[in-house]
């Protein structure tokens, strides 16, 4: 099990993190982004097991936990959640990296690895984002396009217009994110996970502002999700002239995701032309712990064999 003592890491876009640091600093670094609902613990097998040769990092992003939690809605476009990666590698003074992300944080991941490839979108980031590795979190133009044409897509992501709701925030207020997931997805314990990491959970979830905290991670961003049967056009920024992600990027996915559907990564290396996919069979969206031994062997063998 991993246990490691969270650092208090204060980074100059005035947000801190508790962030869990395995590892000899003098190694390749690797930054873990987690999605939603967990923390740092979404990628705790893939920590102890790759911290024997990488310096491993990995947050409680903003919005969860203990780290800082603005109460602004735009606290938490993809632009801000960027930002905090770059300056957290500043902070623990790691200038270049490979970054790791599930669900959400891959979300943040691939527009860490775009704004911070070689000839990267944003020229203060630009070389420091060596490899990306990814695990079932879509490419954003990617799954912007399916939401508009592909009618399991698109009825697989209704719940992120349930999410943005203002409707979900008495039910935050009356118990925590777990009354919202109940109410969604009919939540219960998942059978993979065991009672001591189902408990960090929900101790994370009790915590009113983190739990509004993480829904407005939805509301914050720019993916447009339609409702059934609307007709609608792809939006521009996901339709023409998006950048390719040149350097080395692994994207683990499981199969059997019922959120994301296997379309995502059809076609993809279109936009992604040095792509490694890793299809994980029999498993459901939490991957990372539903089938870690499987997420291992891949990372390992990509990290083995790109620079």
């Amino acid at each position: 099990m991993l246990k490691s003592s969270l650092r208090r890491i204060y980074l100059s876009t005035d947000i801190e993190l508790d962030c869990c640091v395995v590892g000899d600093p003098s190694n390749p670094a690797i930054i873990f982004l987690h999605g939603f609902p967990e923390s740092h613990r979404t990628w705790r097998h893939q920590l102890l097991a790759l911290s024997e040769n990488y310096y491993c990092i990995a947050p409680d992003q903003r919005g969860y936990r203990g780290s800082s939690k603005p109460k602004d809605v735009n606290a938490y476009t993809a632009d801000k959640l960027t930002a905090d990666v770059f300056a957290l590698a500043d902070a623990l003074e790691v200038e270049d990296f490979t970054i790791a992300g599930h669900d959400w944080g891959g979300a943040i991941a691939w527009s860490v690895a775009l704004n911070g490839q070689p000839g990267g979108m944003n020229a203060q980031w630009a070389g420091r984002v060596t490899r990306a590795m990814i695990a079932n979190a879509p490419h954003p133009a990617v799954y912007q396009r399916l939401l508009v044409s592909d009618p399991v897509q698109r009825a697989s992501a209704q719940y992120v217009r349930f999410f943005r709701d203002p409707a979900c925030d008495a039910i935050v207020d009356g118990g925590g994110l777990l009354p919202v997931l109940e109410k969604i997805w009919s939540w219960q314990k998942p059978e993979a996970m065991d009672s001591y990491e189902y408990g960090e959970l929900l101790a994370g979830w009790e915590d009113r502002a983190a739990a509004t905290a993480m829904l407005n991670w939805y509301r914050a961003s720019i993916i447009s999700v339609p409702a059934i049967g609307e007709v609608v056009e792809v939006p521009e920024w996901a339709a023409v002239g998006v950048p390719k992600l040149t350097i080395p990027t692994l994207l683990v996915w499981a199969m059997e995701d019922k959120a994301l559907a296997p379309s995502n990564i059809e076609g993809i290396d279109e936009l992604v032309p040095d792509i490694h996919i890793e299809r994980i069979a029999d498993c459901g969206h939490f991957v990372t712990w539903e089938k870690p031994e499987a997420v291992i062997a891949a990372m390992q063998n990509f990290l083995a064999h790109t620079n």
